[in-house]
């Protein structure tokens, strides 16, 4: 059985609390942000967590060591765009808030939550997912398959 779940409502604070993990290390140079945020956010997360046909969907570990706590995040959702040439229907997926609890880093719980959100966009029938990536996640997502474009973001062609 794979360690990685479908995050649910009950798991929104520390959805939150995870994101905050990947923003404070994005943004590391500016110093931790502000968590006031969380309060105002919490409702529409628990809200989208209870979605499981919506656009959004959000996969996490539990954290072995720590129970009630998740070790590893990776959310996503799937826009619409005008179709083109190689997306007739204008599927896009994206992928964000792609957060490792520091104490349960390189266990491989990213690449996990990873495969796993990926394989949620193929069921989709999503051609092209698209990220944002720093330099230090930007090996996971070359394994992946994912290609860096002119700009930040990588696309991987399903």
């Amino acid at each position: 059985m794979s360690l990685v779940r479908r995050a649910v409502p009950a798991d929104a604070e520390e959805v939150l609390r995870l994101r905050q993990v990947m923003i404070d290390s994005v943004f590391a140079s500016a110093g931790p942000s502000s968590t006031e945020w969380h309060a105002r956010s919490l409702p529409t997360v628990r809200g989208r967590l209870a979605d499981p046909d919506g656009d959004f969907a959000a996969f996490v570990v539990d954290d072995p060591d720590r129970p009630g706590a998740l070790a590893a995040l990776v959310a996503g959702t799937i826009e619409y765009r005008i179709g083109r040439a190689g997306n007739p229907q204008g599927a896009v997926g994206h992928v964000f808030s792609v957060a490792t609890d520091p104490d349960a880093r390189r266990r491989g719980y990213a690449r996990a939550c990873m495969e796993t959100l990926l394989d949620w966009f193929r069921e989709r029938n999503v051609p092209q997912v698209d990220l944002n990536a720093s330099a230090a996640a930007e090996p996971l997502y070359a394994s992946l398959g994912f290609v860096r474009k002119p700009d930040p973001s990588m696309r991987l062609q399903l």
